[in-house]
């Protein structure tokens, strides 16, 4: 993945726009760190292949980064984006990554499910 790039992500996120895509979203702060710390408190949502009408999609702020796409309902965003990859398949892929390299968000959009 690349760091972030404001203008070549907001234009990928432009293309999504007045399309129905299929979203992944998923964050985490460690779920998986309980078995090492019995009092760390984790937290995490994930949701993949939400069927979505995009409307329009924003990137934000000066880094780590808010991506927010308007669909016709309201809002799914994802904060503290880091990184991207444009797979020219019909997906962009964004993720927001810790200090320690960690995966901490990503925001995934595709113009097909994912597997």
């Amino acid at each position: 993945m690349k760091p972030i790039h404001v203008e070549a992500v907001q234009k990928r996120i432009q293309e999504f726009s007045n399309q129905t895509v299929y979203v992944h979203l998923e964050t985490t702060n460690g779920a998986y760190a309980t078995h090492n710390n019995a009092d760390f408190f984790s937290a995490s949502a994930y949701i993949r292949n939400a069927k979505v009408n995009v409307e329009h999609g924003k990137i934000l702020g000066d880094g780590p980064y808010r991506v927010g796409l308007k669909i016709d309902i309201g809002w799914v965003y994802a904060e503290g984006i880091t990184h991207y990859e444009d797979e020219q398949e019909g997906r962009l892929l964004l993720a927001g990554h810790g200090a320690e390299g960690k995966l901490a968000v990503a925001l995934q959009i595709s113009e097909t499910p994912f597997e």
